[in-house]
C-alpha cells in the first residue's frame, strides 16, 4: 500500500496513525535516502505511542529506548546505517527487547529480517524534481500484518 505525503507535518501525522496499528512485538524496518523522512515518521509514531522524548535520529548512539509515559510499549529506535552486518545487529540484542516493545530500525533492510517472522517494511521515496512529496510504501510481512488494517493509514 502506498501513501503520498506532501510535508513534514503530514509525515508526522502518518506516524500518529501508524501508532494506532502497532502493538508490542512489532518490528518496523524503514528504508529511504538521507532526509527522506524516516525519523520524522518515527517522531509521529513516538508521539502517538506517548513515549518519553524527544525522538531524534539515533545515528551516533545506534539505538535509543523511549519508555512509555502511559503504560504502553516502549519505542526502540535503531539506526543501522553504520552497522557492518548481522553480527553487529546481533550485538545490540534487539531480540531481547522485541517482544515487549515497538521496534523501528532505520536502514535495517537486509540486516534485521531474521529477528522475527513478522515485520512491517516501510520504504520512503522522494518525488522527482523540487517537490517535497514523498511516497511511503507499506508492506506487511507475515501473518501479523495480513489483517492489521494498513488501509487506515491513508489520511
Amino acid at each position: 500500500m502506498n501513501v503520498l505525503v506532501g510535508t513534514g507535518t503530514a509525515m508526522r501525522e502518518l506516524g500518529l496513525r501508524l501508532a494506532d496499528l502497532v502493538r508490542p512485538g512489532d518490528l518496523l524496518v524503514l528504508t529511504g535516502d538521507l532526509g527522506a523522512g524516516k525519523t520524522t515518521l518515527t517522531q509521529g509514531l513516538g508521539e502517538g505511542l506517548k513515549v518519553r522524548g524527544p525522538v531524534t535520529s539515533p545515528t551516533f548512539v545506534i539505538a535509543r529506548v523511549h519508555p512509555s509515559l502511559v503504560g504502553g510499549p516502549p519505542l526502540v529506535h535503531v539506526d543501522a546505517y553504520r552497522l557492518g552486518g548481522f553480527a553487529e545487529v546481533d550485538d545490540l540484542d534487539l531480540d531481547a527487547e522485541l517482544e515487549g516493545a515497538v521496534t523501528v530500525v532505520e536502514w535495517g533492510e537486509g540486516l534485521v529480517e531474521g529477528l522475527t517472522e513478522d515485520r512491517l517494511e516501510i520504504v520512503i521515496s522522494r518525488a522527482h524534481g523540487d517537490s517535497e512529496d514523498r511516497s511511503v510504501r507499506f508492506t506487511g510481512v507475515g501473518a501479523r500484518w495480513t489483517s492489521a488494517g494498513l488501509d487506515r493509514l491513508v489520511g
